[in-house]
């Protein structure tokens, strides 16, 4: 047999139980079941909103970009220093490497003191008043007196660039460094193009884009020095208020070369290397590299 729902009668005991029951719940539960029923089922017939594959695939590009961002603040500027704790044993040195460095730069030395005592019909003569000079070489096996006289020349960096007045005694510390830098006679084309796209200021400790002629007026009026023309006229030229005007600006950071451009060898240019005296021939590597 089927059995049927029926309503349940509504008398004074069924109120008593259920005070806050609404009538007609009381009189046809079974109504009441099948409308909440009803509206599962259009829930359910219901579909999910459309998003396309590219949308999901851009949240979840950002999503990892802000993660490794977030990763990178939290461990310094490169994003990838150790601390202490995780720090690996293969960054320990070893004796035989200690020993390795000590003997190469005490070999720099050697090699830096022989190339002072060159004859001066081996230094070749200066052409030109302007000298434009770029660091080639890093800093591995270099001893403390070599890199001394880098830092007087202002090339701290690897790839970075300046003007200095050809003299007796920069022509004698470029001997000594021959090694690491390359030089020569820069032309006027070279020089415009050089402090257009990679010169700036220094002003208070920081690198200021010469974009306005106020700053060099502040600073270089006093010597009629008043726009960016009047900075390459001077360098050009080498004018009286060359040194003034160089460190004012301060050393160029050039581009990285392309592969095979410097192959990285100490020998001397005229004997198929990198380093040493080009001449004129500087102005193909500063296009190359501005």
């Amino acid at each position: 047999s089927v059995c049927s729902l029926s309503p349940l009668p509504i008398t004074s005991k069924t109120l008593k139980l259920f005070p806050a029951l609404p009538a007609t719940a009381a009189v046809a539960p079974h109504l009441r079941l099948h409308k909440s029923t009803k509206m599962m089922a259009e829930e359910e017939g219901q579909s999910l909103p459309y998003v396309s594959e590219i949308v999901l695939k851009k949240r979840k590009i950002r999503d990892e970009l802000a993660i490794t961002r977030r990763t990178q603040l939290e461990l310094g500027k490169y994003g990838a220093k150790k601390s202490k704790k995780q720090s690996d044993v293969s960054d320990i040195k070893r004796p035989e490497q200690f020993i390795k460095e000590f003997r190469g730069k005490e070999l720099d030395l050697i090699r830096t003191k022989q190339r002072a005592k060159r004859p001066k019909s081996m230094i070749p003569t200066i052409k030109s008043k302007l000298l434009f000079i770029i660091r080639i070489q890093g800093k591995n096996d270099m001893h403390p007196k070599t890199r001394k006289i880098l830092y007087n020349l202002r090339l701290r960096k690897v790839f970075s660039g300046v003007f200095v007045k050809a003299t007796e005694g920069v022509i004698d510390m470029l001997q000594k460094v021959e090694p690491y830098v390359t030089y020569g006679y820069p032309n006027l084309k070279n020089v415009k193009e050089l402090v257009y796209k990679k010169g700036y200021a220094r002003i208070d400790k920081k690198a200021v884009p010469l974009t306005d002629n106020n700053i060099i007026e502040q600073t270089l009026g006093k010597y009629g020095i008043i726009c960016i023309e009047d900075i390459i006229h001077e360098i050009a030229n080498v004018g009286p208020h060359f040194k003034e005007v160089v460190l004012f600006m301060g050393p160029l950071m050039l581009s990285k070369p392309e592969d095979g451009l410097l192959r990285g060898k100490k020998q001397p240019y005229r004997e198929g290397g990198d380093a040493g005296n080009r001449e004129d021939e500087i102005n193909d590597l500063i296009s190359k590299m501005n």
